[in-house]
């Protein structure tokens, strides 16, 4: 690379970082010498050219790098030094000298290094030290530096922007320049004698199925073609086949082709259907017209391929849920190809589902993107391989997973070639036309009915808790089934496999043996189960449907045992009567066998009597039964069934289980109410009732023992089993006991007794009567306390004692039971009580008629009244004290009944205007009947005092017995008037304007209101006062009279405010306040005085007053505000309307005394042309024809345009101009004829006010021209 040529101005070649060996001399005209070696350079410590830092340490382009940052880092400290000088005011004469040896060290020193790039001579060093001197001097002397100009001017290059009269900035060039002013261009073709164009729409055809052929358009224009040849390319074997269509078949295409035209129309282009019937790649090779001559024809190439179609290869339709769909479709068509298929899913629409096949090895030309019609570029179609327009059978598996039961349908809608064509199976398949018929033996369908999967598991048994069934007998193995997932399970019946293994069989840990059988049956009623009867394990293996497959859960294992049947053998003992030395009974010995609990059952039948069944239920293996009748006779007994946990009742009659027996049973007697606690009063006899039982009749014998003494009685010839015994008065009081001491029956035996019971006798009658208190039946207390009421009571305790109050309106009768001869009846209610009856724990007693009354009285409950004033008034329930005013005192005269002194406790509930209520308890002592309440008015607001609890020297509070009283006052506050916005300044013109600004002031009360203010100007000491009175609401917009206003500053303050209820306030001297500014109003003036301006120009004003300004103006019916920092005002007219200056005000009068006026201004839009509507048009015409040009105007009639006809240059040359016209149209739009070839388009366009040109101004190549007038 170092040989090779630069020019002179380029830099010189950065030298290599390794050691050099042959250095190539060159002319001075850069041609090269020959080469000859230079003898090697003798040692020496240091090269001239070569850099200080060696290259191999530092690269030339990173030194350079270094050194261009420490140049930017003094740039940098001599502008801190420019900032120092000028904030500071340092000494610029040093800062020069400083910056001009540092300067020139570094000029002079960075030659030095030998810097590639950076080796400069003395001459260009000293040249780089006078610039450099010269930029210190203008910053340390500070010198006046142009830089503000630089700077606007780079700006307005850079970023050109105007504000304009829609106050939102835009670009000058982009109104000045608007090239959507002319639009449109108008290309002119001759065309040339005829032409020929194959299938000129590029439309799709195919063969196949019910379309037997293809009609291939062939469009002509203006020419008569007598012979047409088609090249056919075979889609199969790539041959060439050449089709001459004979002019005879032409003929009579056109005559078809004719009669889609009027007969008068000769010129419109002709459209030649060409049947064919083989699929093929075809093109238009040569048409020849009349004249012996071949017709212009465009390159076009047509395939017609084989109709697409597509079919379901079906699978089977039963799936279960979660399978796969697992089938595809067959699709035979040219690819790439789209195939469209649909799903419901139990009759809702399940969506389209839109698939893109695209065979991986296909190289199509139909799947690029074509700018013409031809398929392939070269002329000759000889040896092209059109393999990938055949038709391709493809398979598109589509496998989904099926997870909702029910019904699926997949549907093929349609499928499209990569040509274009379509077979629409859904339109079809819709039709009412008969089209449907169609689609006979196309399978274009798939159904599948999903079907739930069954899960199977045993309830009620497993391994461990095995069924007993009885032998010979089946039971119902409980299998309960139902389906994976929600729903019910209807697809039945269900196949079940089960392992079994006898019971013989089964090994020691309960598990299968080798010799499990496996079984398979078919179950229709999941209700009854499985029958099984076998004892041995029972294990489900799986289950399935008809569909589908199933799983088994956990328990499903169960055992069945066929335990023993019950059996029962006896054995029995007499019971012998000692006395008589009869029998009176069988101990019977039971043995068992089975599963227990048992069910025995045996009958009894007594000769002479009826047959009265028993049953025994026995929970062991072995017990003995005792057979005792109570009544004499012959008996027989018979076990007759056994049963047990497994087996039903089982007859034993065969076993002949009878025993027999004459039985005579002793004599027996009990008292049935023996255990009773009997007592009676004194005097009275008392009763017993006895059960006999032996052989009728009987005698009794009893005795009656009372305080040491015996008295026996005897009772004979009793003849009822059910006998009452009465006893005599029993005339003494104390314990009693009676005793039966025998009984005899007919056989003569007497059998001794040991039945007892006890009877206590009363040893007086009961008495009641009142006790004194304090040497009196009557007492003064406390209200509602408890008084114990004294008693005398006699007789044996608990004493049951009615009494009443006879005071008391209703009458009821009380009860109380008293347990001692003192005791107490309480009460808690005032009256007489009055003794009624009285009964001990065993007789009725009596009232002693002297002390049969007792009388109680309450001490009187404290009560607090608000005393009768005026000023007070009682609605409802409450009482409601006048209104007063924040601040004044009040006071409320309190008035109290009972034992003074007196403890009072009150809620006082505050309710202000604005914020949270709030609540607090009062207390205060009151030493007389007669107290004063201090009222609460510091703070305004709702006022509620609540008397909750009141006590005196006897009662303390009591809620039940008091009732709260309330009293209510308003306390209305003062009233308050404040400056919406304190400390403002508001603007007033000199000369009184509605548009002066008001001071909105807020006042607070009841309207109407008082107001005072006063008003200080700051030239003057004494203020001014001003009275408003009836003020009606509560937002007053104050308008100060002007006089009491002069130019210059006033401050307003608000001294006294007064409301309608009498309420006043009086504001401090430092309360807040406003500022008036009274000032003078300013103008605007136009700088021209032309009223009409194009969308563009500049409209310009001067101002007078104290910037800065608001300008208000009118624009397209929107009214707009523009602030201005000087007194010029300039916008650019962006749109057209009409523009006018309503007003002006000034940094002194604001918006408050702006100045109104009328300042018209009239803004036009540019004109504007289209030709052609404003887009490109191109017209073909036969040499000698004529077109029209359609030129539409935009503006303000009339208007002056000039047009140009240009060359149709060829792609990449530039247009030349042939001519230029100048037309003029009163209209918006005019029509030009045109017959010669080329590009018509404007270049200018002027209209009564304003004019647009594209030509090139004079002097400025490339800037369009804008004139307006």
């Amino acid at each position: 690379m170092n040989g090779t040529p630069r020019l002179r101005s380029a830099y010189p070649s950065t030298p290599g970082s390794g050691p050099k060996g042959n250095v190539q001399n060159t002319t001075s005209a850069g041609a090269p010498k020959p080469r000859s070696p230079l003898p090697p350079a003798p040692p020496s410590n240091k090269s001239t050219s070569t850099p200080l830092i060696p290259l191999s340490v530092i690269d030339a382009p990173s030194q350079r790098l270094y050194i261009a940052i420490f140049y930017a880092g003094l740039i940098v400290w001599r502008c801190s030094d420019y900032f120092v000088l000028v904030t500071d005011e340092a000494e610029s004469l040093w800062l020069f000298m400083k910056w001009l040896a540092i300067d020139a060290a570094f000029l002079y020193g960075l030659p030095e290094f030998q810097i590639p790039w950076l080796q400069w001579s003395s001459s260009t060093t000293a040249i780089l030290l006078i610039l450099h001197s010269l930029f210190n001097a203008m910053l340390m002397f500070r010198i006046p530096i142009p830089v503000t100009s630089w700077f606007l001017a780079i700006t307005k290059m850079l970023y050109d922007r105007e504000l304009a009269v829609s106050e939102r900035s835009v670009k000058p060039a982009s109104i000045l320049h608007n090239s959507s002013l002319i639009l449109g261009k108008q290309i002119i073709h001759i065309l040339p004698e005829g032409s020929a164009v194959l299938n000129p729409e590029r439309s799709p055809f195919c063969i196949g199925g019910s379309q037997i052929y293809a009609n291939l358009p062939i469009r002509i224009n203006q020419t008569n073609p007598i012979l047409i040849e088609i090249l056919r390319v075979d889609l199969d074997t790539n041959a060439n086949e050449t089709i001459i269509v004979t002019s005879k078949e032409i003929n009579k295409l056109k005559r078809q082709a004719d009669k889609e035209h009027s007969k008068k129309d000769h010129t419109s282009p002709r459209v030649l259907w060409y049947p064919i019937r083989e699929t093929g790649l075809y093109r238009l090779q040569k048409v020849v017209d009349e004249s012996k001559l071949e017709v212009q024809r465009r390159q076009s190439d047509t395939l017609v391929v084989g109709c697409p179609t597509a079919i379901v290869k079906v699978s089977p339709p039963h799936k279960c849920m979660g399978d796969l769909s697992d089938f595809y479709l067959q699709v035979d068509a040219t690819p790439p190809l789209r195939v469209k298929y649909s799903k419901t899913i139990n009759r809702a629409d399940g969506g389209n589902v839109e698939l893109s096949i695209h065979p991986e090895s296909l190289v199509s030309p139909l799947a690029q993107q074509r700018t013409s019609g031809a398929l392939f570029s070269t002329e000759s179609l000889a040896g092209m391989d059109v393999s990938w327009a055949r038709s391709q059978s493809i398979k598109i598996p589509l496998n989904e997973s099926l997870g909702v039961s029910g019904n699926w349908q997949y549907t093929i809608d349609h499928v499209q070639d990569a040509c274009g064509n379509i077979a629409n199976y859904s339109y079809v398949r819709s039709s009412e036309s008969g089209q449907h018929k169609l689609l006979k033996g196309y399978q274009l369908e798939q159904y599948f009915s999903v079907h739930k999967r069954p899960r199977a598991a045993l309830r009620g048994c497993n391994s461990q808790q095995p069924v007993k069934v009885e032998k010979g007998k089946s039971k119902s193995l409980p299998i309960q089934i139902s389906s994976i997932g929600d729903g019910k399970l209807e697809d039945t019946p269900y196949t079940v496999s089960y392992l079994f293994t006898p019971q013989e069989d089964m090994l020691p840990d309960q598990k299968h043996s080798g010799t499990a059988i496996l079984k398979e049956l078919i179950v229709g009623d999941t209700d009854r189960g499985l029958e099984i009867n076998e004892p041995g394990l029972y294990t489900l293996q799986s289950i399935s449907t008809e569909f589908c497959g199933g799983e088994i859960i956990e328990p499903s294992s169960c055992l069945l045992l066929n335990p023993p049947e019950p059996d029962l053998s006896i054995s029995a003992e007499t019971i012998p009567d000692i006395c008589a030395g009869n029998s009176i009974g069988f101990l019977v010995d039971l043995d068992l066998l089975g599963t227990p609990p048992f069910h025995i059952s045996y009958e009894v039948r007594r000769k002479g009597g009826g047959i009265a069944p028993r049953v025994e239920n026995i929970d062991r293996l072995h017990t003995q039964l005792e057979l005792k009748p109570q009544e004499p006779g012959y008996y027989t007994y018979e076990f007759t069934s056994i049963g047990d946990a497994v087996y039903d009742l089982r007859p034993l009659r065969h076993k002949n289980l009878v025993l027999e027996q004459e039985v005579h049973p002793p004599a027996a007697a009990v008292i049935l109410n023996a255990q009773r606690n009997c007592k009676i009063c004194i005097e009275e006899p008392v009763t017993f009732a006895l059960h006999l039982s032996g052989e009728l009749p009987f005698s009794v014998e009893y005795e009656l023992v009372h305080r040491g003494r015996r008295r026996k009685h005897k009772i004979d010839d009793i003849r009822d089993a059910e006998y009452t015994l009465t006893t005599e008065p029993l005339k003494e009081g104390g314990e009693y006991n009676l005793a039966l001491t025998s009984i005899t029956d007919r056989s003569g035996c007497r059998v001794v007794l040991k039945e007892e019971a006890k009877v206590d006798v009363g040893l007086q009658r009961p008495r009641a009567a009142f006790g004194h208190m304090e040497g009196k039946r009557d007492i003064l207390a406390l209200e509602a306390r408890k008084i114990g009421l004294p008693l005398r009571l006699q007789g044996e305790a608990p004493w049951t004692v009615m009494y009443r109050n006879i005071d008391d309106t209703v009458g009821i009768l009380m009860e109380t039971t008293l347990g001692n001869n003192n005791d107490q009846i309480e009460v808690t209610a005032e009256g007489t009580y009055e003794i009624v009856n009285v009964h001990d724990a065993s007789c009725p007693g009596s009232v002693d008629p002297i002390a049969n009354l007792f009388t109680v009285r309450w001490i009187p409950r404290p009560s607090i009244h608000v005393a009768e004033n005026p000023m007070v008034d009682y609605t409802g329930s409450k009482y409601v004290k006048k209104e007063v005013c924040e601040g004044d005192e009040d006071v409320t005269e309190i008035s109290f009944t009972g034992t003074a002194p007196f403890n009072i406790e009150y809620e006082q509930r505050h309710r202000p205007d604005h914020g949270s209520q709030s609540t607090s308890l009062k207390r205060f002592d009151a030493g007389l009947n007669l107290a004063f309440l201090r009222m609460e008015t510091s703070e305004a607001g709702s006022y509620e005092y609540k008397f909750l609890k009141l006590g005196d020297s006897s009662y303390n509070h009591d809620h039940r017995k008091f009732i709260p009283l309330t009293m209510q006052q308003r306390v209305h506050a003062r009233p308050s008037a404040r400056f919406t916005e304190t400390g403002k300044t508001y603007k007033y013109c000199q000369t009184e304007e509605s548009s002066d600004e008001v001071v909105p002031i807020i006042l607070t009360g009841l309207s109407p209101f008082h107001l005072e203010l006063e008003i200080n100007h700051h030239t003057t000491t004494k203020p001014e006062l001003i009275n408003i009175p009836n003020v009606e609401s509560n937002h007053y917009s104050l308008h100060i009279p002007h006089r009491v206003l002069a130019l210059g500053t006033h401050s307003v303050t608000i001294r006294k405010v007064r409301d309608s209820r009498g309420c006043q306030r009086e504001m401090d001297l430092n309360a807040p306040h406003v500022q008036v500014s009274v000032a003078d109003i300013p103008s605007i003036s136009p700088l021209e005085e032309q009223t009409d301006f194009c969308v563009g120009d500049r409209i310009s004003y001067t101002l007078s007053g104290t910037p800065p300004f608001n300008v208000f103006y009118n624009f397209q019916g929107y009214e707009r505000k523009a602030a201005v920092s000087s007194t010029d005002f300039r916008r650019i007219a962006e749109k057209p309307g009409l523009f006018v200056i309503t007003a002006v005000s000034d940094h002194r009068s604001t918006d408050a005394c702006k100045a109104k006026m009328e300042i018209t201004k009239v803004i036009h839009e540019m004109p504007s042309v289209r030709i052609s509507k404003g887009r490109i048009a191109t017209v073909d015409i036969h040499e000698g024809g004529e077109t029209d040009i359609l030129f539409e105007f935009g503006g303000t009639p009339p208007f002056h345009f000039t047009y140009t006809r240009s060359t149709n240059p060829p792609k990449g040359r530039k247009a030349e101009v042939l001519e230029t016209k100048n037309e003029i149209s009163h209209e918006y739009s005019k029509t030009v004829r045109a017959f010669d070839e080329g590009q018509y388009e404007v270049v200018s366009i002027r209209d009564r006010y304003c004019a647009f040109s594209t030509r090139k101004a004079q002097g400025k190549p490339g800037q369009k021209l804008l004139t307006n007038r």
